[in-house]
């Protein structure tokens, strides 16, 4: 079992990518890759069921190939790294937390984003959109926070 956590601020002149899917928003989010918080969480949750370590080791903001890269290809890069060890994906459980936009309508979409990059099935994956109650930084709608957890299997 892992757990993955990740949170990005939301910044002016960038699209918002979530799950995989660019939202209609008047912000972004900042960062190296394209930024998707959900996506991070969940790498960084199967990178530390494998015991691989964790995203910031594999895929570094220094590195210039990872520089506007789709957080999709670099969760499908790390399912390789994760069946490279010899596991293979049983499950991922996601939170995304925002307080504006409302992102219910996105959850399939994510769900089944998430699952082709890992290559199983969409019913195996579970993307879950809540709201912080207007506390913090995300309360205050400045930053995007996610949280993962996957479960993995030893294959023989």
């Amino acid at each position: 079992m892992g757990h993955g956590y990740d949170l990005h601020r939301l910044v002016k002149g960038r699209p918002l990518i979530l799950g995989g899917l660019e939202i209609k928003h008047a912000k972004g989010l900042a960062g190296h890759s394209d930024a998707d918080a959900l996506i991070h969480a969940a790498i960084d949750a199967l990178f530390g069921a494998a015991r691989l370590g964790d995203i910031g080791e594999h895929f570094p903001d220094t590195d210039e190939r990872c520089k506007n890269i789709s957080s999709v290809a670099l969760l499908a890069k790390a399912a390789s790294m994760v069946a490279e060890a010899g596991y293979a994906v049983v499950n991922v459980d996601a939170t995304v937390i925002a307080e504006r936009p409302r992102l219910g309508a996105y959850k399939t979409a994510m769900a089944e984003k998430i699952a082709e990059a890992l290559h199983i099935e969409p019913g195996k994956v579970n993307v879950k959109a809540k709201t912080n109650e207007g506390l913090g930084e995300v309360g205050k709608g400045r930053a995007i926070a996610a949280h993962a957890v996957c479960l993995l299997v030893k294959n023989n």
